[in-house]
């Protein structure tokens, strides 16, 4: 796994690089700065990938700190369950259809990142996942293509981006090679390879990736919606 997660490091690099060429290039169109968290509120569904690149780094934080983020951890998990009752270790989303879970992530939700420090720094920067690098730029791959049109209402409050030059990047490519790895990563784990496992941040940082019997655990659970690989 940690060859799969050295290779990962380097995909979430490229999108880093994109992101500094972009600030670069136009400092007065986007406001993101360090600890400027305004996007970092509410819950956003990651890969199981990336909730294992995320918890790496968390278990390298002093037991003091992870001692209070787990806290809060907990009591998400708590509210989540009054939507979800069945929701337990290893805390996957996918045995339920995608709409439900919007009970989960509703728009008014305004709670913090359990990741934030109080300065609305990440504890864990280095090893956030691909949503938060992504966030506040649209993503056009270099073939022209937009692959997503929404960006931070704080950035281009007077410029369309999509009219900007030198924000592409080869944004299918990486995306694809996000999923090889994914798929990678299942294999080793569950012993198939996966089309989708998904969960939520402070659920990533309460999973047992090194313990949990996971092949066993695979074989009673199927992803709705979500079939193997053959």
């Amino acid at each position: 796994m940690e060859e799969i997660l050295a290779e990962y490091n380097k995909l979430l690099s490229l999108i880093d690089e994109w992101f500094a060429r972009c600030m670069e290039r136009y400092p007065d169109k986007i406001a993101c700065g360090t600890g400027c968290s305004s996007c970092c509120r509410g819950l956003f569904d990651i890969t199981l990938l990336d909730a294992l690149f995320l918890k790496r780094g968390f278990d390298a934080l002093s037991p003091e700190v992870k001692g209070r983020v787990l806290a809060k951890c907990g009591e998400r998990l708590g509210l989540m369950r009054e939507e979800w009752p069945e929701l337990a270790h290893p805390f996957l989303l996918n045995h339920r259809p995608d709409e439900d879970w919007e009970a989960l992530m509703p728009d008014e939700d305004e709670t913090p990142c359990v990741l934030l420090d109080g300065d609305g720094r990440c504890l864990v920067y280095d090893n956030r996942p691909m949503t938060c690098r992504l966030h506040g730029i649209p993503f056009v791959d270099t073939s022209g293509d937009v692959m997503h049109d929404e960006w931070c209402t704080m950035n281009f409050t007077e410029t369309d981006p999509l009219s900007l030059p030198g924000i592409s990047a080869p944004f299918d490519a990486i995306f694809r090679q996000e999923v090889a790895l994914f798929r990678q990563l299942t294999s080793e784990l569950v012993g198939e390879r996966v089309q989708e496992l998904d969960t939520f941040i402070p659920l990533a940082l309460m999973i047992d990736f090194d313990n949990f019997d996971w092949p066993g655990w695979f074989a009673d659970f199927r992803p709705c919606n979500n079939e193997s690989e053959e």
